[in-house]
């Protein structure tokens, strides 16, 4: 009886090492995935003065200016440095554009952050991996407030409702393309892994409290 035991928590022990190794080689395959997405784009974050309904409209309205101006601006750039480029060039006037809509009295900057992380997040008709990312980051008043992400670069955030992920997606491949549209089952849970594999990684390393 002892023996069948044993004989039995080793045929167990051997499944939770081969699941462990799966889910590792599984998540190192999935945040390469996701780095090589995230060396072709630019993502905007728009920060929040606060949490009030009224703060919160504002930075929806901000969202909506910043990327109806950014558009044609970033229609002849060829890759994401220089997209990045002519953001960085035009930072006083984005931080202006956003000025304008949130009107005197509130702070607005704009910055390039080379290194953003940001956590799954699932749009309309795609979604993207948690991970890290360049991104351009307007901030209304203190950023106290919950905020909004999307892609400036390449348009993803963009495009007409008559227009697919892969025709707005410009260099992507078209395993990417799958990736993040979810012609991939399972493609948000394979995501949040990526996100839990980061999160537990960078705890690890001290990077991330």
């Amino acid at each position: 009886m002892v023996h069948g035991n044993k004989i039995s928590f080793r045929r167990w022990e051997a499944a939770l090492l081969f699941g462990m190794g799966f889910a590792l080689l599984t998540g190192t395959w999935l945040t390469g995935q996701q780095k090589a997405l995230a060396g072709q784009m630019v993502r905007l974050h728009v920060v929040a003065a606060s949490d009030s309904e009224e703060d919160q409209a504002v930075k929806l309205r901000v969202r909506d200016a910043v990327l109806e101006e950014v558009g044609p601006w970033l229609e002849g750039a060829a890759d994401r440095q220089e997209a990045l480029e002519l953001l960085s060039q035009n930072l006083p006037a984005l931080a202006q554009i956003g000025a304008e809509v949130v009107g005197e009295g509130v702070e607005v900057t704009a910055s390039i952050e080379e290194d953003a992380w940001f956590p799954t997040k699932e749009y309309e008709d795609f979604a993207l991996p948690a991970g890290r990312y360049a991104a351009l980051r307007i901030t209304l008043g203190e950023g106290a407030g919950h905020n909004w992400w999307c892609v400036v670069f390449p348009p993803l955030c963009l495009g007409s409702v008559s227009e697919t992920v892969a025709e707005r997606a410009g260099s992507f491949s078209e395993g990417q393309v799958r990736l993040v549209t979810g012609e991939s089952e399972g493609y948000v849970v394979k995501f949040k892994a990526i996100e839990l594999l980061d999160e537990w990684s960078e705890w690890i390393s001290g990077e991330r409290k």
